[in-house]
């Protein structure tokens, strides 16, 4: 039976991203070809899409089960979240810190088939968090980082072609763009944290709105803290936003002046003065005497963090 470029064709939408994309230019081609050698050529086209749909086939069998940890407000919220990315190209979600969006939601993507025909695509401003976080989702999976879940960063790519699930820099993603104006490795984008308004991600969001209109498969979630989201929504027009409630805790104030007599311990104003580092190892040894806990400690930059 001999095979025709639209029957070939119809094919394509049970392949990847990537080897759809690959076959269409090759079918475009065929026909330039003389028609005695067409013929050839569609053989090998068809037993490459073979391969493409089998390796399609092996990522949507290898969807690993989800579940949300009950405690998270953004897991009551799953529902409403999974209607909205499923009947809108783009949505906006606001959450205070705690919520869980940014664990949550890409498995969330990944309930609806996502992160099958590509990666979800996870932006962190910093490899530090995209390391981390990857890191967290794939043990709440039970899987292993670089399986279902993997990161790339300057300098480290853990990556597979298991992975559904791609944390990353937004500073990495800008880079894709130049090699893959289409973005067509991805077939979710989550830009995390966009409140923070870094140049990178200004111009990732300047450009997806271009992008989007050209890729009407392609789902985008912008997640903010709760400062203006009705802006991004605006800028997506008129993208629908949800709200998702951070958790709260008592808080206790303890003030530890850096003033200290070292002889007798006394704090006062006018004493001998401590380093901070110093300040910081004493506090850090008055709440340890207290019994096991963890300590989050802020400092200025990298260098004095390290």
């Amino acid at each position: 039976m001999s095979l025709s470029i639209e029957a070939l064709r119809r094919r394509l939408s049970a392949c990847m991203n990537l080897d759809a994309r690959r076959l269409s230019s090759r079918l475009h081609g065929v026909k330039k070809l003389p028609e005695g050698k067409q013929a050839a050529v569609l053989e090998t086209i068809a037993a490459d899409l073979d391969v493409a749909q089998a390796r399609y086939q092996s990522r949507l069998a290898g969807v690993p089960k989800v579940t949300y940890p009950a405690n998270l407000p953004v897991s009551q919220k799953q529902a409403e979240i999974a209607k909205a990315i499923s009947e809108h190209q783009v949505v906006i979600i606001a959450g205070e810190t705690g919520s869980g969006k940014t664990t949550q939601i890409p498995k969330i993507c990944l309930s609806l088939g996502r992160g099958v025909k590509g990666f979800i695509g996870h932006t962190q401003p910093r490899r530090l968090a995209a390391r981390t976080v990857a890191a967290r989702i794939a043990e709440e999976m039970e899987s292993e980082l670089g399986h279902y879940v993997g990161y790339k960063v300057r300098f480290t790519d853990q990556v597979s072609e298991q992975t559904h699930i791609k944390l990353m820099t937004d500073g990495i993603l800008l880079a894709e763009i130049q090699n893959d104006r289409m973005l067509t490795q991805y077939d979710t984008i989550i830009i995390d944290e966009a409140h923070e308004r870094s140049l990178n991600i200004d111009f990732i969001l300047g450009y997806l709105k271009q992008l989007l209109p050209r890729r009407p498969d392609l789902k985008v979630i912008i997640t903010s803290a709760t400062i203006d989201p009705q802006r991004f929504s605006r800028h997506f027009n008129k993208a629908p936003v949800i709200e998702v409630s951070g958790r709260t805790y008592p808080v206790e104030v303890r003030y530890r002046p850096l003033f200290v007599d070292k002889k007798t311990g006394d704090k006062s104003e006018g004493l001998e003065e401590r380093d901070e580092l110093q300040g910081i190892f004493d506090a850090v040894e008055e709440l340890a005497r207290e019994g096991l806990g963890d300590i989050l400690i802020f400092m200025n930059g990298e260098r004095e963090i390290r």
